[in-house]
Parts: structure tokens; C-alpha cells; sequence
């Protein structure tokens, strides 16, 4: 049982991917945005060529916890996911691509590399937090 993260940007969006068991997230891929048909159907892709089971999209909250103009696109695009027959979770992300950006600066990786692996590492680590806290709060899931 697998799942796909997602960080949606308006340029890209960060894929991870959680182990068979769903314990762990591994970064995927970075996929270079299109046109919403186009996104939506890589997407499509990813989840057959996995056997994905559910899609978590991280939903970008304001700090006081509102949808601001970047939340609704994201909930757009989940919407057209689900569309799809797909099973979406929204996710909380405030501070994901922030966070990845950190671990990115410890661990000495030069700025260029950085703006090519951000995303992906911030898909990992909403997956990651979806996959942490399904598993404390149901712990006969895992």
C-alpha cells in the first residue's frame, strides 16, 4: 500500500513516495508544471506505475491557518485529482519547503542544487508527517 506526496507550486510539484508498507517517504521526482491536463495525468501515471492508493496533497495554510490565494489553487488541483478517481488527502504544510530548504543548508548542499531538490525533499517531508501521524493515531495501521 503506497502513497504519493505532492507539493504544488506554480512552477513545479515535488513527488515522493512512501515504501509498500507505508513507513517511510523517498523523494520521486520533480515534474515541471504544464497545462492542468497535462500535471493531472502525469500524476495519473505516477499513481498506476505505483500502485499508488492515495495522493497527499500539501495544502499551503496561512499562519493563522486560513486558504489564501495559493491554498486554493492547490485545492483546485486536489479537486481535479479526485475527479480523477483518485483518493486525495489534504495535508497541512505550512513551513514544509522552509524546513527542506534548512535540512538542504546543513547538509552543505551549494544553491543550485538546492533550487532542484527543494520541492522534492518538501514532498517528502509532508508525506512523511502524513505517514508519522496516521501511524500514531491508528497505530494497527502499520
Amino acid at each position: 500500500m503506497r502513497f504519493l506526496g505532492l507539493d504544488v507550486g506554480d512552477r513545479t510539484i515535488g513527488v515522493a513516495l512512501s515504501d509498500p508498507l507505508g513507513i517511510t517517504a523517498q523523494g520521486l521526482t520533480v515534474l515541471e508544471r504544464g497545462s492542468i491536463n497535462d500535471d493531472v495525468a502525469k500524476i495519473l501515471s505516477l499513481v498506476a506505475a505505483h500502485d499508488v492508493c492515495e495522493v497527499v496533497v500539501g495544502l499551503p495554510r496561512s499562519l493563522n491557518g486560513r486558504v489564501g490565494p495559493q491554498a486554493r489553487k492547490v485545492l483546485e488541483f486536489a479537486a481535479r485529482l479526485e475527479k480523477e478517481g483518485l483518493a486525495v488527502k489534504l495535508w497541512d504544510e505550512r513551513f514544509s519547503t522552509r524546513a527542506a530548504e534548512r535540512h538542504l543548508i546543513a547538509a552543505d548542499v551549494r544553491r543550485e542544487k538546492r533550487r532542484r531538490v527543494i520541492d522534492k525533499l518538501a514532498a517528502v517531508l509532508i508525506l512523511q508527517n502524513y505517514l508519522d501521524h496516521r501511524r500514531l493515531t491508528d497505530p494497527g495501521r502499520a
